[in-house]
């Protein structure tokens, strides 16, 4: 199995005779990283390198140390770094533990030789490993893959361990070149994404302090991008899921409007169209009216008043689309519907779009509502949802006086919480 990007393809398969001996082909297209998968889903590391007849000697593909490389001279560098990193590593986290006793315990902070002794050590082991990856040729696939490999399983360790190397692991990830071929072919470029932003969430900063970091790093990687469209399409795109998923959405907003107001490449339609609710709908805008031209209930039942959204009569809108088929929105809706008495009693009002196509399954889902829920049952076609760029749901946008954007929820929990800290203590 190769690595190309995210994803993983077949390189060749074979079928092991009565002595357990095999033989897999690749071509020059194929060169980086891959992994031998045997049927019990056990996966072994290899490098496809040119001119490099690899072959393995061994028990079972399961077991990596019953396994020998025999023939593949980076492979046999990728074993033994393999090997001697990790101890190493664990090395270290040994000597960062004593050193934080010989510094902060008064019985043993006033003995300096041990001190010097840890810290010397801990340089010497250092300078071993990086001797190794010095030594390298730096013309060899395994050169270029060791390091990177090395600065993307560190993060953990150095965010706990070893903090003062925080800002020069961010400034590693920063320098990495995206549109690398051997960083495609290397089954890390997910790891690599993720680890970057991971490092700086978990860096130690205010929250404010990690954005900032966060949208230099977007700047660092968009730029490198803009040279190739599809590497650009695909990375930013993933890039943006992975911050809305962790609910890094300061950071999210940056990296949309940058793909949208500074950047030449042509950009996928679905994926424009995700990061405009952005610019069109983001905080301080103001948001499109909404004509009730459908049918609107409220408790079950219908109303003939509101028309349209600028008729309802609240200081605060909450605009809530969802569908009944959304796994999410019952359990979002049910958390309005407990919390919608209090914010009801300090003026707030909810406003549910459904993008139903079904009338009996819309009235069936909106019954128990006690705000108000509309329906034109045209799904994704209905017009409030393509004004307010809607590509998910459940979406929430909390409006204030002229249907001023205050506000993008991202959850019922964010938005109770505004109503906490804004209307109830703000009130007291």
């Amino acid at each position: 199995m190769g690595f190309k990007g995210f994803a993983t393809y077949t390189i060749d398969n074979a079928k092991a005779n009565e002595l357990g001996v095999f033989a897999l082909t690749f071509a020059q297209n194929d060169h980086g990283m891959a992994y031998l998968a045997a049927e019990d889903d056990k996966a072994f590391i290899v490098i496809l390198a040119p001119g490099e007849n690899l072959v393995l000697k061994g028990e079972t593909l399961a077991n990596s140390q019953s396994v020998t490389i025999t023939s593949g001279r980076q492979n046999q560098l990728f074993e033994q770094y393999a090997g001697e990193h990790p101890r190493r590593e664990q090395a270290l986290r040994a000597w960062d533990y004593l050193e934080r006793i010989y510094q902060q315990d008064s019985l043993f902070a006033i003995h300096e030789k041990p001190k010097n002794a840890i810290l010397e050590e801990k340089q010497r082991i250092k300078e071993e490993d990086e001797a190794f990856l010095e030594s390298l040729d730096p013309q060899t696939y395994v050169s270029w893959f060791l390091p990177a490999r090395k600065l993307v399983s560190s993060v953990s360790t150095i965010a706990q361990y070893r903090t003062a190397e925080i800002p020069g692991a961010i400034a590693a990830f920063r320098e990495i070149d995206y549109t690398d071929p051997r960083l495609y072919k290397s089954g890390l470029l997910r790891e690599t994404i993720d680890a970057h932003y991971w490092l700086i969430e978990n860096s130690g900063r205010p929250l404010d302090s990690v954005f900032i970091e966060m949208n230099i790093s977007i700047d660092y990687m968009i730029d490198n991008l803009a040279s190739d469209e599809k590497k650009f399409n695909e990375i930013s795109q993933y890039l943006f899921n992975q911050l809305e998923q962790r609910s890094l959405f300061g950071a999210s907003e940056y990296l949309a409007l940058k793909i949208l107001n500074g950047v030449s490449c042509t950009v996928d339609d679905n994926f424009a169209n995700q990061l405009e609710s952005y610019r069109a709908m983001k905080v301080g805008n103001i948001a499109p009216d909404i004509v009730f031209d459908g049918d609107v209930f409220q408790s079950g039942q219908s109303v003939a008043t509101p028309a349209r959204l600028s008729q309802v009569d609240a200081p605060y809108i909450v605009v809530v689309f969802g569908s009944s088929w959304c796994p999410m929105c019952p359990q979002e809706l049910s958390a309005i519907k407990r919390m919608y008495d209090k914010w009801k009693k300090h003026g707030v009002e909810v406003v549910y779009v459904s993008l139903d196509e079904n009338p009996n399954e819309f009235a069936r889902s909106t019954s128990s509502y006690p705000f108000i829920s509309f329906g034109d049952y045209k799904g994704w076609e209905t017009s409030s949802a393509k004004d307010y760029h809607v590509f998910a749901t459940p979406t929430m946008f909390l409006l204030g006086q002229n249907r001023e954007i205050l506000l993008r929820p991202h959850s019922v929990r964010q938005l109770d919480a505004w109503v906490d800290w804004v209307l109830v203590e703000g009130n007291n």
